[in-house]
């Protein structure tokens, strides 16, 4: 069985493929009230999301939105403001989960940690 679907000449993947699994990829989270994290997925269960390796994405400049943070990055990373990596984070009201692409990731993990 295939995981994409071609309709009108566009290919499609199926959302299953797509959605963050708890099995060390990167991922974006956006809290309710936590704010927003980066790191690597641990576990998920309900809205509880367990990251490794994570930084809090306290201010960003060169991306519009999330999305476009995970997905082509920051265009301004000396404009950023996260705070070094931790080991490992509970968030316990995670509303929104998006994969990274590796060249997101890279320049998440690039950005100088932020000290106040």
């Amino acid at each position: 069985m295939s995981n994409t679907i071609e309709i009108n000449g566009e290919t499609y993947i199926k959302q299953s493929e797509v959605i963050a699994k708890p099995n060390g990829d990167y991922v974006v989270v956006r809290t309710q009230s936590a704010g927003v994290h980066a790191g690597i997925l641990v576990s998920r269960e309900g809205r509880e999301v367990v990251l490794a390796d994570t930084r809090r994405l306290w201010y960003w400049e060169g991306a519009a939105s999330l999305s476009q943070i995970s997905g082509t990055g920051i265009s301004k990373p000396s404009k950023c403001k996260f705070p070094a990596a931790i080991a490992e984070i509970l968030l316990t009201e995670a509303i929104e989960i998006i994969p990274c692409t590796d060249k997101a990731r890279k320049i998440i993990e690039g950005v100088k940690p932020w000290i106040a």
